[in-house]
């Protein structure tokens, strides 16, 4: 086994406290990566929260990986010792169902094992990216391009994914007409993807307080949400809606925005049910969609899609010993955009 040290959650409330974990020894196709950088996703607060269920404590959590490769297994081709790699929110899947051959990986029908929380198939229960290394199957690793920093590559491995998935299924190109709710961790990186997919980007925040930063960031338009007079003005407006907010909105309102045949797709994931009007659906049309994250294949045509227009996130970086705080101002919406860990100062600990 393989001893790498980490943060560790030991209870939903937290504090988090450095531990030292156990990973597997190489298997023949496995790559073992020095951890350099690891986003928090607030995905991270709901799982070791208990939010999305039971979990087995201590957790480590972090899908957002960026490191080099440290050791390689004996079968391993597809990378070598000192590259450039990430991990996102999955680590393996059965490899065998229609889904994983067609490279949709994250929708495994015998269900795809996540980095962390999960147990995967050697019955050892996943310890995330707060940690100093990981072991990884080959084919769950993706490449780092050069002309994208390790810092801010972290967080294009979920935050970046989960909103260039949607935008490329439903298709945001030139002449499409884009509105992303939401501006925080997703929805910024959002605004920044569909822009250079050459869409008219939208943002629908709760108030005006970041319209400066949304318009730098590539958005055509901005509008507040608690103004009753947006929903009139946007009426039928939108082929495309990316809902990024993790909190419980008024669905019937937002689908109220689409054009004729227009979706909006839920990417967010707010612990308690929506609720939709069925009429808000079935006068135009209109479709209510969720998206997850991206296949392997389709994270690294994402990668090198930010790598192409020089696309990264807008990065927060902190040290181990402030992941408290930071998940803290996470929940206040007290980051722009996106907080990442750098794991190099938890040797100081």
């Amino acid at each position: 086994m393989i001893t790498a040290h980490a943060r560790a959650a030991f209870n939903p409330e937290g504090p988090f406290k450095l531990t030292t974990i156990e990973r597997r020894e190489l298997q023949p196709h496995d790559v073992l990566i020095e951890i350099k950088y690891a986003g928090i996703c607030h995905s991270d607060i709901h799982t070791a929260r208990g939010e999305w269920g039971p979990v087995n404590y201590p957790l480590v959590p972090g899908h957002e990986i960026a490191g080099i490769v440290a050791r390689v297994g004996s079968e391993v081709t597809k990378y070598a010792v000192g590259d450039r790699v990430g991990v996102g929110c999955m680590v393996d899947s059965c490899g065998e169902c229609v889904n994983c051959h067609n490279g949709e990986e994250q929708y495994c029908l015998d269900g795809m094992t996540g980095t962390y929380g999960a147990t995967d198939r050697y019955g050892q229960y996943t310890q995330g990216g707060y940690s100093t290394h990981i072991v990884v199957t080959e084919d769950f690793v993706v490449r780092i391009p050069d002309g994208i920093e390790l810092d801010a590559a972290a967080p294009l491995l979920c935050a970046g994914i989960t909103t260039y998935s949607p935008l490329r299924h439903w298709g945001a190109a030139p002449g499409k007409k884009v509105a992303i709710v939401g501006l925080g961790g997703l929805g910024h990186m959002a605004v920044k993807l569909a822009h250079a997919m050459g869409a008219e980007v939208t943002v629908l925040s709760q108030s005006l307080k970041k319209k400066e930063d949304g318009l730098r960031l590539g958005a055509d338009h901005y509008y507040a949400t608690s103004d009753p007079e947006t929903f009139k003005k946007l009426a039928g407006s939108f082929d495309l809606i990316v809902n990024t907010v993790s909190a419980t909105i008024d669905i019937s309102a937002f689908l109220s925005l689409l054009t004729l045949d227009g979706t909006m797709v839920n990417v967010g994931a707010p612990a308690e049910p929506l609720s939709v009007n069925v009429f808000s659906l079935i006068g135009h049309r209109r479709s209510f969609a969720g998206s997850m994250i991206g296949g392997i294949r389709e994270t690294q045509e994402m990668l090198d899609f930010c790598a192409e227009h020089s696309i990264a996130p807008e990065i927060e970086v902190i040290s181990t010993n402030q992941i408290d705080e930071a998940w803290e101002r996470v929940l206040a919406s007290d980051v722009r955009y996106r907080f990442v860990i750098d794991i190099s100062t938890m040797e100081n600990e």
